[in-house]
């Protein structure tokens, strides 16, 4: 196993982080535009990457938008930002994200702290804590770490789950020539009551 420089946030910065990624969402969906983080807190100048979810209160919550990226080379505000459009867009799978939608979106961000590339991954992955990359011979895919807790999977689904989005077999990840990549971060997200934000 393998570990990167741990960046971690205090519940302050995680509020600022899902705060950022709300009014990048709300600038690109209503004026197509790209926000600018501004005068950012220290933690924002970090080099890391970041992950913004998007997922619908209506119906069965169905997810309208995931998007980022665990290699960390922009500042972490930059990271947010581009995020946040990118899962806003047609970009991710889905369709765009219409004004209408947006009271009625929670908005999740997932900052990378650390990742680790793993031998092991059954016994080295933890549920609910970490999400999963694989990559295999080009073929690339990732899964945010609150998505087995939701659905109830098993440390194995996950990672199968996982080669399925990356267009591979789904024991792909058992293969001696995949790369599994752990990614530790820490989830700050809207509540559903339209309280606080929380922390996972």
């Amino acid at each position: 196993m393998s570990e990167a420089k741990a960046v971690r946030l205090t519940y302050e910065d995680g509020a600022r982080a899902v705060e950022l990624a709300r009014e990048s969402v709300e600038a690109f969906v209503l004026q197509g535009q790209r926000e600018q983080p501004g005068s950012m807190r220290d933690a924002f100048y970090a080099r890391t990457g970041a992950f913004v979810r998007l997922q619908s209160t209506r119906g069965r919550g169905r997810m309208r938008g995931c998007a980022g990226s665990y290699r960390g080379k922009d500042q972490l505000g930059h990271a947010i930002v581009e995020a946040a459009i990118k899962a806003a867009s047609d970009d991710t799978g889905g369709s765009e994200l219409e004004p209408k939608e947006l009271d009625s979106v929670l908005v999740s961000t997932y900052v990378v702290s650390g990742v680790t590339l793993t031998n092991d991954p059954v016994s080295d992955l933890e549920l609910g804590l970490h999400g999963v990359a694989i990559d295999h011979n080009g073929h690339h895919g990732w899964l945010y770490p609150t998505i087995p807790v939701e659905n109830d999977w098993s440390k194995e689904r996950f990672l199968s789950r996982v080669c399925r989005k990356a267009g591979l077999s789904p024991m792909a990840w058992q293969d001696d020539d995949t790369m599994v990549t752990l990614i530790d971060g820490q989830v700050f997200r809207e509540r559903a009551d339209g309280g606080s934000v929380e922390q996972l």
